[in-house]
Parts: structure tokens; sequence; C-alpha cells
């Protein structure tokens, strides 16, 4: 098997550069970026022992909440569910990241944030 695999990189890299080949396919593992939706977070009421799911991809027009837009706008980046021990008013990250995910950490505050330029908005 190792021997089919080989001829066939040889094949691959015959015909043309492997960076080449390997740029034509996407072969990164790596999650997308998620976008910011907000440069500020949101305060919010939650229940606790209700099950929340906190959108990771920035894309969610229920921000701070996950509507499932990851499904077709950030395929590998999921919804992070959590569930509060009791009833809470916190603040929720806006910028999507934060080192505390769901929660604030001040991230936004920082020049990579700050500086970003709005997000478009968009239907789909």
């Amino acid at each position: 098997m190792a021997a089919t695999l080989n001829r066939n990189l040889l094949r691959l890299t015959s015909r043309q550069p492997l960076v080449a080949a390997l740029a034509a396919h996407q072969v990164s593992t790596l999650p997308p970026e998620p976008v910011i939706p907000s440069k500020k977070p949101f305060q919010v009421q939650l229940v606790g022992g209700k099950r929340y799911s906190w959108c990771t991809c920035g894309h969610s027009k229920k921000q701070p909440f996950c509507d499932g837009a990851h499904k077709t706008r950030a395929q590998g980046l999921l919804p992070l569910r959590f569930v509060p021990e009791q009833d809470a008013t916190v603040w929720l990250c806006g910028c999507k990241h934060t080192s505390k995910p769901p929660y604030c950490d001040g991230t936004h505050k920082q020049d990579f944030i700050a500086s970003a330029p709005p997000r478009q908005q968009t239907d789909s």
C-alpha cells in the first residue's frame, strides 16, 4: 500500500508542483476564524439549569446565541453549550476572542479587535 501511495505522489508531483496541487485542495484542519459581530459584550439574563448555546463563529443573527449559521458559513466552528448553576446577569463575549468563553474577559479592548473593520451584515 505504501508503494502505491508513493507512486501516486510521484505521479502527482511529476505532473504539477506539489504546492500547486495542495493549494487546489484545502488541506488545513484548522477551523475557520470567527467574525467579530460586536466589539462590546452582551449583557444577558441567564436562568439557572437552562442549557444555552453561545455562538462561536460570529455569524448568528441571534447574538450572542447560536442560530445554526455556522452550518453553512463557518463549518468547523461549533457553538459552546453551557448550563449556568443559578440565575444570573452576565456579560457574554461579543468579539468571539475571549479566553474565558462564553464570558467576556475584556479582549474586545485590545487593538486587534478595536481596529478591526465592522462586520458586514449579509442575508445568507
